[in-house]
């Protein structure tokens, strides 16, 4: 049964750069887990395209990225897999160490630049590449549940990328959340929403409750350690049942 959370939204198919799709698209039964770390601000900085993004800081010197894991298990069209790394950016406004991130986070909108979306389908890679100007390709994403614990592997071509390991902790009814994420679309800088229903949600600030391990010879690893990601997590969230709605794409002078 369709959850009223759809209800109210309007749809039409959206065609570009050969691409058609009916949006917003709907995620109907999401899984999701995410850490997030502080990493330097200057080297963040570098790995940003555009001027007008400017990291967030937890601390001066020390800025935000997410990790998020995701199973798309029931959509608009199939279901596939997905890791999300991103920075908390600000757009144009100067953002203040933790008063950004205490607005953010009491707003319940958390605004990214999507740096990497590794995907498990084509076609999630098509659409996201042609209709959002996502950063997306095609990886090995899977999932493993045993002893209490979820794990995410994410690979290419046999080289691995990152693991996150999170722990199964009970659940309470969350709120929705909403993701404004950013890209780059032919050269544009464009942001989008993406708004999550959190069914069944906990976050936790626990250290051990998720590992974060990053492999050594794929190009994103590289880069992952030239950002001097701290060694712990900041706070880890864990939403085993939830829904999402996508909305599309615009460029940034119309949002």
């Amino acid at each position: 049964m369709t959850s009223d959370f759809f209800q109210g939204i309007m749809r039409w198919n959206v065609e570009k750069n050969g691409a058609t799709e009916l949006l917003p698209y709907f995620y109907y039964d999401i899984f999701s887990m995410a850490a997030v770390y502080t990493a330097s601000t200057a080297k963040v900085r570098d790995l940003l395209p555009h001027p007008d993004l400017l990291p967030i800081e937890l601390t001066p010197g020390r800025c935000l990225v997410a990790f998020a894991a995701f199973e798309y298990r029931k959509t608009d069209k199939t279901p596939y897999n997905e890791v999300n790394i991103s920075f908390l950016v600000s757009h144009r406004r100067r953002p203040y160490p933790l008063l950004t991130v205490a607005k953010a986070l009491s707003s319940r909108t958390i605004p990214s630049y999507v740096w990497q979306l590794p995907v498990s389908t084509e076609h999630a890679r098509a659409s996201g590449v042609d209709l959002f100007g996502y950063p997306k390709f095609v990886a090995d994403i899977e999932f493993s549940r045993n002893q209490g614990r979820i794990e995410c592997t994410l690979s290419e071509s046999g080289s691995d990328i990152l693991r996150i390991t999170g722990r199964i902790l009970p659940t309470e009814r969350g709120k929705s959340v909403r993701y404004l994420t950013y890209a780059i679309d032919d050269g544009v800088l464009v942001s989008a929403n993406l708004l999550v229903n959190q069914q069944e949600f906990v976050e936790s600030r626990r250290k051990k409750d998720v590992v974060l391990q990053v492999g050594q010879e794929h190009p994103i690893c590289h880069a992952l350690d030239s950002i001097r990601l701290a060694k712990h997590p900041l706070l880890y969230r864990f939403i085993p049942q939830g829904e999402a709605i996508l909305f599309p794409g615009r460029n940034v002078r119309d949002a």
